[in-house]
C-alpha cells in the first residue's frame, strides 16, 4: 500500500516535476558550456584587450588634468601681472583710507584672478613680503598665513621660483589641523627685470575635488593613483593609500614611462597587478592605473559567444518545456478560460472535470464554490428582502393609539366649543398624515411627501399644545423630487417638540434640506434647552429621553441611525452637536435616491 502511496503523490505534482528536471537539467547545462567558454577565451582576450582600453583611459584623465593647470596657470600669470597685486602685497603702512582702498581693490583683482578657475572649486591664497596676505576664501583652506610664509611648501617654491609647483599639503594633514586633504599649486611672484621675489600665491583644491578627474573610470579592482617624484600618493579613490608612500610603485611606473611599456605586471601590496602608468610634466607627478589581476580576469568574458550559446540552450529548453506542457496544461488553459467568466457574475458557468489531476482537482473545487456562492446569495437576498418587508411592517404598527386617542379628543372638544373649521383641518391632516405611513406600503416617500407629512404632524401638535413651539421649513427646491426612507425625519421633529424646550418653554425649530454634492443632508435645529456633554463635536447617536408623553411613532433616534447605516453603509447616519442652553443640531446625511425603492 505504500508504493501506492507515493505514486498517487507523484501524480499529484507531476506537472511540478516535470518542469522542474526540465528547468534543472537547462540550467546546469548552461552553466556547465559557459564557464568552460568563458576559462577558456577571458586569459587570451584579457591580455589582448585590456592595455589598449586603459591606456584611452588614462590619456583622459591626463587631458582633464591638463585643462586644470592650464587654468592654473592663467590665474598665476594674470596675479604677476597685475600693478594691483604687487603693490598690495609690496607697500608699506599707510593710512586707514589708503589702506581700504588698497585691500578693496585687491578684493576686485582676486575676483579676476579667480575667474581664471572658476570652473573648478578652489581656494587662492596670495602672501607678499610685506607680511600682508589675501585670499579668496579663508574657510576653503584655513591656513595661519604665518605658519604657511614659514611652511615647506614656501620652501620649495620659493627654491625654484620660475616653476608652478604642485606640492601635498603634508604638514597641515600631519597636523591634523585641517580635516581635509589639500593639493597646493604654488608659484613665486616675481619682477621680471630684477628678480626681485614680492610674494607667492597659493591655489589649493582639496583631494576630494582633485579625485573628480578620475573618480569615473574607477571600478572594483581597478585603483587610480597620483604619485609625486618622491613616491607619496598625493590623491587615490583608495582614500587609507593618501599620504603613504610606495617605492616600488614609483619604480614601476618610471620603468613603464622610461621603457614605453603598455603595461607591467608586478606584485604590489601583496597582490598581483597590473599597472599601467602616464608621466604628467606639467605636475610632475606619475599617474597610474593599478588593476587587481586575479580579479579583473575573473570579470572578462565573452558576451557574445555566452549570449549565443545561452540563447542555443535556453531555446531548446523552451522548446521541450513547450512540447511537454502544452499536452499537459491544455485542459488548464480551458479550465482558466471559463473561470474568467466568473468577473463578468456569471455565476452559472460550471467547467467540464476534464483534463490532469491537478486541474481535474481545481474544477471540482470551482464547481462547489459556485454551488455554494449561488447559495449564499439567494439566501442573502432572500433575508434582506425579508428584512426590508419586517422592518417596513413594523413602523407602519408603531403608530401610537394614545396619539390617535388624544387627538380625536382634541377634535372632540374642538367642535364642543364650536370650532369647525379647525376641526376639520386637523381630520384632515390626521387623515393625510396616517395615509402616507399607514395606506402607503412604499419604503421611501420623495422629501415633498415628507414635508407635508411634517406640516400635518406640527398642525396636530399645536391643535393639541398651542403655537409656543414654531416650525420653519427652508427646502431647497430641487429636492423635492428625490426620496428617503419614511419616517426618517419625524422622529426629531417630535423630539424636539417634547424635549428641548423643558425649561425655556417656547422657541423654533427650524427643518432645512439641501443637496451636498452627492449627498442629500436633511436638519433639525432648535433653539431650546440644548445638552451637554456635546460641544466639543458631533456624535452619530444619542440616548432617547423618555417622555410621559403619548408621541406619533416612539421611534428611537438610534433606530434611525441604525436603519440608514444598514439600508446605505457606514458613511450615511445621523449626527447629533448640542450645547447647554443654545439648542441641539440634528444632521441627517443620506445618498441621492432618484427612484422610489
Amino acid at each position: 500500500m505504500n508504493w501506492k502511496k507515493y505514486v498517487l503523490r507523484f501524480e499529484q505534482q507531476g506537472l511540478f516535476f516535470k518542469l522542474f528536471i526540465v528547468m534543472v537539467v537547462s540550467i546546469i547545462a548552461v552553466c556547465l558550456l559557459t564557464s568552460l567558454v568563458t576559462i577558456r577565451m577571458s586569459e587570451r582576450l584579457f591580455t589582448e584587450t585590456f592595455s589598449i582600453t586603459n591606456s584611452k583611459v588614462l590619456n583622459q584623465i591626463k587631458s582633464s588634468m591638463e585643462s586644470f593647470n592650464d587654468s592654473i596657470v592663467n590665474g598665476v600669470s594674470h596675479a604677476s601681472q597685475n600693478g594691483t597685486v604687487k603693490n598690495y602685497l609690496t607697500s608699506g603702512e599707510s593710512d586707514s583710507i589708503t589702506m581700504s582702498s588698497s585691500y578693496f581693490a585687491m578684493g576686485q583683482q582676486m575676483k579676476q584672478i579667480k575667474s581664471n578657475v572658476d570652473a573648478y572649486d578652489v581656494g587662492i591664497i596670495v602672501s607678499g613680503v610685506n607680511g600682508r596676505s589675501y585670499s579668496s576664501d579663508w574657510s576653503y583652506w584655513p591656513v595661519d598665513p604665518a605658519q604657511l610664509a614659514k611652511s615647506k611648501l614656501t620652501e620649495r617654491t620659493i627654491a625654484e621660483p620660475k616653476r608652478l609647483m604642485y606640492q601635498y599639503d603634508e604638514e597641515s594633514a600631519q597636523s591634523r589641523m585641517l580635516k581635509d586633504r589639500y593639493i597646493v599649486a604654488s608659484k613665486a611672484l616675481m619682477e621680471r627685470t630684477s628678480g626681485f621675489l614680492y610674494g607667492t600665491i597659493y591655489i589649493a583644491i582639496k583631494e576630494q575635488e582633485f579625485k573628480r578627474f578620475y573618480s569615473n573610470f574607477t571600478s572594483t579592482g581597478s585603483d587610480v593613483l597620483i604619485l609625486d617624484a618622491n613616491g607619496r600618493i598625493i590623491s587615490s579613490n583608495q582614500e587609507q593609500l593618501i599620504g603613504t608612500f610606495s617605492p616600488d610603485l614609483l619604480g614601476y611606473a618610471k620603468e613603464i614611462n622610461k621603457q614605453k611599456l603598455n603595461y607591467k605586471n608586478a606584485d604590489v601590496m601583496g597582490k598581483n597587478h597590473i599597472i599601467l602608468s602616464n608621466y604628467i610634466p606639467s605636475y610632475n607627478i606619475y599617474l597610474v592605473n593599478m588593476i587587481d589581476r586575479e580579479y579583473a580576469v575573473g570579470q572578462i568574458v565573452n558576451v557574445r559567444d555566452i549570449a549565443l550559446i545561452c540563447i542555443g540552450i535556453v531555446m531548446a529548453a523552451l522548446l521541450t518545456v513547450f512540447l511537454i506542457s502544452r499536452r499537459l496544461t491544455q485542459s488548464l488553459t480551458r479550465l482558466v478560460r471559463q473561470m474568467s467568466t466568473i468577473t463578468e457574475k456569471d455565476f452559472g458557468n460550471y467547467v467540464h472535470v476534464t483534463g490532469s489531476y491537478e486541474v481535474q482537482e481545481l474544477s471540482r473545487a470551482f464547481n462547489y464554490m459556485l454551488d455554494e456562492l449561488n447559495d449564499y446569495i439567494a439566501r442573502l437576498l432572500q433575508t434582506q428582502k425579508e428584512q426590508r418587508n419586517a422592518e417596513l411592517a413594523a413602523l407602519q404598527r408603531q403608530i401610537n393609539p394614545h396619539f390617535l386617542y388624544n387627538t380625536l379628543a382634541s377634535i372632540k372638544m374642538l367642535v364642543q366649543k364650536g370650532n369647525k373649521d379647525t376641526a376639520a383641518e386637523t381630520i384632515n391632516a390626521l387623515i393625510s398624515l396616517l395615509q402616507n405611513t399607514i395606506s402607503n406600503v412604499s419604503e421611501t416617500i420623495t422629501i415633498e411627501q415628507e414635508l407635508n407629512n411634517m406640516k400635518n404632524y406640527v398642525f396636530i401638535n399645536h391643535v393639541r399644545y398651542g403655537n409656543k413651539v414654531q416650525v420653519n421649513y427652508f427646502v431647497s427646491p430641487d429636492c423635492m423630487e428625490y426620496h428617503v426612507p419614511k419616517l426618517i425625519i419625524q422622529p426629531f421633529i417630535e423630539n424636539a417638540f417634547f424635549h428641548a424646550f423643558n425649561e425655556k418653554g417656547a422657541g423654533v425649530i427650524y427643518i432645512l434640506v439641501s443637496r451636498l454634492e452627492d449627498t442629500l443632508v436633511c436638519e433639525v435645529v432648535d433653539n431650546g434647552d440644548g445638552m451637554e456633554g456635546l460641544e466639543q463635536g458631533e456624535q452619530s447617536v444619542l440616548p432617547n429621553p423618555k417622555s410621559k408623553r403619548q408621541l406619533f411613532t416612539g421611534i428611537g433616534i438610534q433606530n434611525v441611525h441604525h436603519r440608514i447605516t444598514l439600508l446605505y453603509g457606514e458613511q450615511y447616519g445621523v449626527t447629533i452637536s448640542s450645547k447647554k442652553g443654545e439648542g441641539t443640531k440634528v444632521k441627517i446625511t443620506l445618498p441621492l435616491i432618484v427612484e422610489q425603492q
